[in-house]
């Protein structure tokens, strides 16, 4: 009878749920029980490049990263604008959160975006600024007007400190001890006319969700550029480029792709991009974390693995530290460093920001980063992973549905 087809249907839902949700705990618990020890991880410092108009460096350690932008932000004289997704309230924290009321206290306006869901664990104390400085604190959950507005269950997952519209950095890393000696990490620094681009992007950000704080002005003349753009995902607008950024990019390799990311969860598009850019001939490589901190993603992204293996697609595990770079090169022109993951929460979900470089000399810093986590990392065969143990194909095969939230 329907009723009972249509009940038997809710039953199954419902312990397919349970399934999911218990197998979620169980594998969250051997984690935190197990956990994985990092090690210090293989890192090269980089000379600077530059084009025509605008200057690089690039960091992949946050032992390097991290004294270069509280130098910055101490030759400030104007103007910082800090936006990060997580802030912790540890020594590191502290040497930001200290630098930052010194310049505000010397007169320099400063303005600091935090996302409030990413930040709940850390101290409220902490994160109880002076009057001095400009605190925005991201939403952690919709009002209850905005409950059928997807755009306001995103977070703010962008990374950005500007300085006088002089000097900016952007990548991966968040503000906290653990990323400065334990995890790998892609940050650039970047000088020239993009940077007042950046400032625009971070401004236009404040003031959509500002609410009772004073509106931040910034009187830029802005540019259009060709060989150093800024792709921001606009949650609020629902306007996504950097997905488009990627698509557009793979689909024009002719040589090679490289790109790491810290949580590897494609569409099918990206999947389907890449699948057919690596029959064509293209060395599609792929470099994933061994084991992320996030023991769920980590098990989406091996749902992946035996499609792209059997597709040409190469995958390596870096091992023994957390890989949480979000970075692509291609073709030795083509290069990207942002806050964005391959996974639907950064490509369609939240507030990201890349940057977009087209320059031989920078691509070629990329690939040396590249071929320097190498060293660091496993490849994985294709003979290997059809012989991973059956319970693991089950577990994977039982938590597949769960991609559409990650």
């Amino acid at each position: 009878m329907p009723f009972e087809s249509f009940q038997d249907l809710i039953t199954m839902l419902v312990v397919i749920v349970v399934l999911q949700v218990s197998l979620a705990f169980l594998l969250i618990g051997v984690r935190k029980w197990r956990p994985t020890r990092y090690e210090r991880y293989p890192r090269i410092s980089l000379p600077p490049t530059s084009d025509d108009r605008h200057e690089f460096q690039l960091y992949m350690s946050g032992e390097e990263l991290f004294p270069a932008m509280l130098q910055a932000i101490e030759s400030a004289q104007r103007l910082i604008l800090l936006e990060t997704f997580i802030f912790k309230g540890d020594e590191l924290g502290q040497k930001f959160r200290d630098a930052l009321m010194r310049k505000a206290h010397s007169g320099v306006a400063v303005y600091v975006i935090v996302d409030g869901f990413a930040n709940l664990v850390v101290p409220r104390k902490f994160k109880k600024f002076p009057a001095e400085i400009h605190l925005l604190t991201y939403p952690a959950f919709p009002r209850l007007s905005q409950i059928f507005d997807i755009g306001s269950y995103a977070r703010d997952h962008r990374k950005l400190l500007v300085v006088d519209s002089d000097v900016a950095f952007i990548g991966g890393y968040n503000l906290g001890e653990l990323y400065r000696t334990e995890w790998r990490d892609t940050h650039v620094q970047v000088r020239g006319p993009i940077v007042r681009n950046l400032a625009e992007m971070f401004a236009s950000q404040w003031n959509r969700y500002r609410r009772r704080l004073p509106r931040l002005n910034i009187d830029l003349d802005l540019e259009w550029q060709s060989t150093v753009r800024v792709q921001r995902n606009d949650a609020g607008r629902l306007v996504f480029p950097i997905r488009s950024m990627y698509l557009d990019a793979i689909e024009r390799a002719e040589r090679f792709v490289y790109i790491s990311n810290a949580y590897f969860i494609p569409d099918r598009a990206i999947l389907e991009a890449l699948v057919l850019t690596a029959r064509r001939g293209v060395d599609v490589r792929i470099l994933v974390p061994a084991e992320s901190n996030h023991v769920l993603a980590d098990w989406l992204a091996r749902h992946y693995f035996e499609f792209c293996l059997r597709h040409g697609i190469k995958i390596f595990l870096y091992e023994n530290a957390m890989i949480h770079a979000k970075t692509a090169t291609i073709d030795g022109i083509w290069s990207t460093v942002g806050t964005a993951n391959l996974d639907r929460l950064s490509l369609a979900g939240n507030h990201e920001i890349n940057l977009e470089i087209y320059n031989a000399a920078f691509a070629e810093r990329m690939e040396a980063i590249f071929a320097c986590d190498m060293t660091n990392a496993r490849e994985l065969t294709l003979a290997e992973w059809i012989q991973r143990p059956w319970y693991t194909k089950a577990a994977e095969l039982v938590l597949s549905p769960l991609w559409p939230i990650l």
